[in-house]
């Protein structure tokens, strides 16, 4: 076992200025801690075999669907299965966190729209 921190975790950027932190890889499950800026979105996409868990740790996202909007707060979650097309968006004036989980892994399993 092993102790995680996202501050010593490894670090990338993705979208437009926000953050991640990779806390958990395997070839079977990723967790990440994200952050997204007041202000900023993803862009609209689905996953063909992931089914993605978002867990809210500070502020207020939107889930954008083809068809609706789910506004998460702090402490909501939401699961996406696979196939189903989304985009998280931080439409508030504070920064949002949360953790991202996969399973399997999103990466390289991303079709933008």
């Amino acid at each position: 076992m092993k102790l995680i921190r996202a501050d010593e975790s490894n670090h990338y950027i993705w979208g437009d200025s926000c953050d991640g932190w990779r806390l958990l890889k395997s070839s079977d499950i990723t967790i990440v801690q994200e952050r997204v800026p007041a202000g900023k979105s993803e862009i609209k996409h689905y996953h063909s075999k992931a089914r993605q868990f978002f867990f809210v740790l500070s502020g207020n996202a939107v889930i954008e669907f083809e068809d609706e909007k789910v506004l998460l707060s702090e402490k909501e979650s939401l699961e996406i299965p696979p196939g189903i097309v989304h985009q998280f968006k931080n439409e508030s004036e504070t920064d949002v966190e949360f953790l991202a989980i996969s399973f399997p892994p999103a990466i390289n399993d991303r079709i933008d729209i």
